[in-house]
């Protein structure tokens, strides 16, 4: 299954947020438990589900050089992790159920999950910088779509046009979406910070 890293794991390895993979395998920690006394309450066809430990994906821009112990080539083993974040309840709770005093509402969540999403498709954002073997992209924005990036990100995905499907009929309109003033503005202070780099740096060039 085609996924995606959501967190950066190793960044000087290339195991970064964003840099697809292929989940190959799901390993789980072994029960230190005896299931002998359970195994009394369920049949004998029930299956325990144990707690799983890491992902085995296939990345291969991963800058991994040598492989790893009893794994193939670009198989690299990805973590549970785990996640702290507070989530303020106040707005959801019913008006004869709000504290009344200044008590917080806001709750402390603990959530350990792999950090892994599947990548079946995926957004413009979340293709920048990548360069992918095939797409299939989708240019019918939403009428108020003006961000000239939601239309040249997709389309250069690719190294060749081949490897590029448009899903459906849009309107030609989209792709003469001009830049907005304030990506405008970045350009001008890109190209003024090239010449002064320039500049500065001759022997550089």
């Amino acid at each position: 299954m085609p996924v995606i890293l959501t967190q950066n794991i190793a960044i000087e390895l290339g195991l970064i947020n964003g840099v697809n993979g292929i989940f190959r395998q799901l390993v789980y920690q072994e029960d230190s438990v005896s299931t002998d006394i359970i195994s009394e309450e369920f049949s004998k066809n029930a299956q325990y589900v144990h707690r799983p430990l890491y992902a085995l994906v296939e990345i291969r821009k991963s800058k991994i050089e040598c492989n790893l112990e009893q794994l193939h080539s670009k198989l690299i083993p990805i973590p549970v992790m785990e996640q702290r974040f507070r989530v303020d309840v106040g707005d959801m709770l019913p008006k004869d159920k709000k504290p009344k005093s200044n008590r917080k509402t806001v709750l402390s969540i603990k959530r350990r999950a792999l950090p892994l999403v599947p990548a079946y498709c995926i957004t413009t954002h979340k293709s920048q910088g990548q360069t992918l073997n095939k797409v299939v992209i989708d240019l019918k924005l939403p009428n108020e779509t003006d961000d000239i990036a939601a239309v040249y990100v997709p389309l250069s995905r690719v190294k060749r046009l081949t490897d590029l499907v448009i899903l459906r009929y849009f309107d030609n309109k989209v792709l003469l979406i001009k830049p907005s003033k304030s990506q405008l503005t970045e350009i001008e202070r890109l190209d003024k910070l090239y010449l002064e780099t320039q500049a500065r740096f001759p022997e550089w060039l």
